[in-house]
């Protein structure tokens, strides 16, 4: 018997902070061809052979630690010693342009597009959690203050781009085309789910979108995501006259403790894969604050260690998420491919999940002030404000808009039945075994033997599914 995959898709020197978007090499580049040649990449290898430690050379010259200074001072690195890196904003929190280079590259209607993604997915959020709270979803959750990241990273990409999500990119989704129908058959697990109703709500996932489904475990999607940006480096290789291609990785801080996370950095630098790592730092993992988490400069000094070009980022400053994930997809194709870092520093403003009571461990007066000193909806709406294409009128009718749109996909998801019972047994096989047929059988003849203790209607085909 053949299994079948159930996937649906495929040194820093600091410097004072500027306004300019700054990506930190850790040695000098040189100049390479733009990444829209047709070029096919190579593959660059060092011969251990090669280095030897020259007599009288003032430099180390081992394999392991090429180009270091001999130093006759012993000397411990202090961290503190080191400022922090900077963080990247181009418009600030009044909506107010900071970055002298800064042009918007969008038509006003694109912009007002990319708002209503935004806040679409603030009243889907606000809407859904509800719902749980009802009884009428099992489990959600929220993305709020973190809207900008996800729409304005995504806004950056191009539809052919594969992406790995964590399960707080609602705005990822949407961006590129899910529909509220997808979003809601989805949590609530009906026939229309591609997933045919077998994985957790908000684990979302689109073989059209190029977005693989999400998963529970914590950071697993980010070595899965070095490997496909490795297959697609080597895809076009062999083949030059593919568009290039990156992988887009979402994870949060909290992820970043995991395994998973330094081995895909580590394989990802290593073999030169065109991966873009966008990490959300909403300052708590779960119940942990970041303070709990790690000593060092947030998620972003990682990326140094490994190698690899590494910005921070307003994640509440949309336009600075997107120039920066701009900047990062072009250098992630360069020399052949390679991995880039970002962490957008921005703010969870909601629960963990519907499981979870945030003012257990944090005061509701923190929350408060994030939300009305800063909210990334709120910073975009006053730039187009500003720039004279948004006023309280239309932000008062695209409001009431989305909500009867996200409503009306609502209820119809609700009244839809279930998947098939039959779709327990399938999909681990190509064809059924016998064991499986069996199985079904003596299912079937159960549900018929004590037809008052289940409710059946519910489900497509009901237990007649069963004999199919």
């Amino acid at each position: 018997m053949k299994r079948i995959s159930r996937s649906s898709a495929l040194l820093r020197p600091l410097r004072p902070a500027t306004n300019q978007p700054r990506l930190v090499p850790i040695a000098t580049t040189t100049t390479t061809q733009s990444s829209t040649t047709t070029t096919p990449p190579t593959q660059t290898h060092r011969n251990a052979s090669s280095l030897s430690q020259r007599p009288d050379s003032s430099h180390v010259m081992f394999p392991g630690a090429v180009k270091s200074a001999f130093s006759n001072s012993m000397t411990f690195e202090e961290p503190s010693k080191y400022d922090a890196l900077p963080t990247y904003r181009a418009v600030d929190q009044h909506g107010q342009v900071v970055d002298p280079s800064f042009k918007p590259d969008l038509s006003d209607a694109e912009v007002i597009k990319l708002y209503n993604d935004m806040l679409t997915v603030s009243i889907m959020d606000l809407i859904m959690f509800d719902a749980q709270r009802q009884g009428r979803l099992s489990f959600y959750m929220v993305s709020a203050g973190e809207e900008a990241v996800c729409v304005g990273s995504a806004s950056a990409l191009t539809p052919e781009d594969v992406v790995f999500c964590q399960y707080r990119e609602q705005g990822v989704f949407k961006q590129r085309g899910f529909e509220l129908s997808d979003f809601m058959n989805q949590l609530f697990a009906n026939h229309k789910d591609p997933g045919k109703g077998r994985n957790m709500p908000v684990h979302y996932g689109s073989k059209e979108l190029n977005i693989h489904t999400i998963s529970s475990p914590l950071a697993t999607q980010l070595p899965q995501a070095a490997g496909a940006a490795y297959a697609l480096k080597i895809q076009r290789m062999q083949n030059p006259t593919v568009p290039p291609r990156v992988v887009a990785a979402y994870f949060g801080e909290g992820a970043a403790s995991e395994g998973d996370f330094h081995a895909a950095l580590n394989i990802a630098a290593t073999r030169g894969c065109p991966a873009v790592f966008i990490c959300r730092n909403n300052g708590y993992a779960i119940s942990t604050p970041t303070l709990e988490q790690y000593r060092g400069d947030g998620i972003a000094s990682r990326g140094l260690g490994y190698g690899i070009e590494t910005i921070r980022v307003d994640g509440n400053d949309f336009w600075a998420v997107r120039e920066v994930t701009k900047k990062a997809r072009e250098l992630a194709l360069q020399d052949g491919g390679k991995p880039v870092l970002i962490e957008a520093m921005t703010y969870r403003v909601s629960h963990h999940s519907t499981s979870d009571d945030s003012f257990a461990y944090r005061a509701k007066v923190e929350v408060e002030d994030w939300k009305r000193r800063d909210n990334p909806i709120g910073r975009l709406r006053k730039w187009m404000e500003a720039k004279g294409i948004w006023d309280e009128n239309k932000e008062r009718e695209a409001r009431d808009s989305i909500r009867r749109e996200i409503l009306k996909a609502f209820s119809s998801a609700e009244k839809e039945k279930k998947p098939a019972i039959r779709t327990m047994f399938e999909d681990v096989y190509e064809e059924l075994t016998p064991d499986i047929r069996q199985q079904m059988k003596e299912l079937k003849e159960h549900l018929e033997q004590y037809p008052e203790e289940y409710d059946l209607g519910d489900f497509e085909g009901g237990k007649d599914s069963l004999s199919k």
